[in-house]
């Protein structure tokens, strides 16, 4: 029962989280002198810096709470699937992992280009933006062809 509250709550974490960074994205890639509908324009129209500690501390908490689920995962799930000879659900599940520490170590270059503006804010945004959709599908798929028990 724990393995499958951390799960939701891991989920529910990489849906705010997923919602946030793409927010931001949509925001800083939309170039200002396009019209567009008026829903995009008030969705891109936001104070992107606000997202910034909103963001580094989902992303956190994420990759926390999928730590704390890994051992569940790797014995209840990762094995059966070793077993049966799938191993393309392992690929991109041990990217997800490499991808998420990636995402960690980039935290505090994003969390200083915000503030800073520098340049390199928009990259270090939809680099962290990607990892996320990533890892977010990812983690849908293997939960899809075997979740936990």
């Amino acid at each position: 029962m724990l393995p499958t509250l951390l799960l939701t709550a891991h989920l529910l974490v990489g849906v705010a989280l997923l919602g946030a960074v793409t927010h931001q994205s949509v925001g800083l890639l939309r170039p200002p002198s396009i019209r567009s509908h008026r829903f995009i324009a008030r969705y891109a129209k936001v104070d992107h810096t606000a997202f910034t500690a909103s963001i580094a501390v989902l992303f956190g908490l994420s990759v926390s709470l999928g730590g704390l689920i890994y051992p569940t995962y790797r014995l209840h799930v990762r094995m059966p699937i070793e077993e049966s000879f799938a191993w393309w659900p392992i690929g991109v599940f041990e990217l997800k992992e490499h991808f998420g520490g990636i995402g960690i170590g980039l935290l505090p270059g994003y969390i200083c280009a915000w503030r800073s503006r520098a340049g390199s804010h928009v990259g270090l945004t939809l680099v962290l933006a990607f990892i996320v959709w990533w890892n977010f599908l990812v983690g849908h798929v293997v939960n899809n062809f075997r979740g936990l028990p």
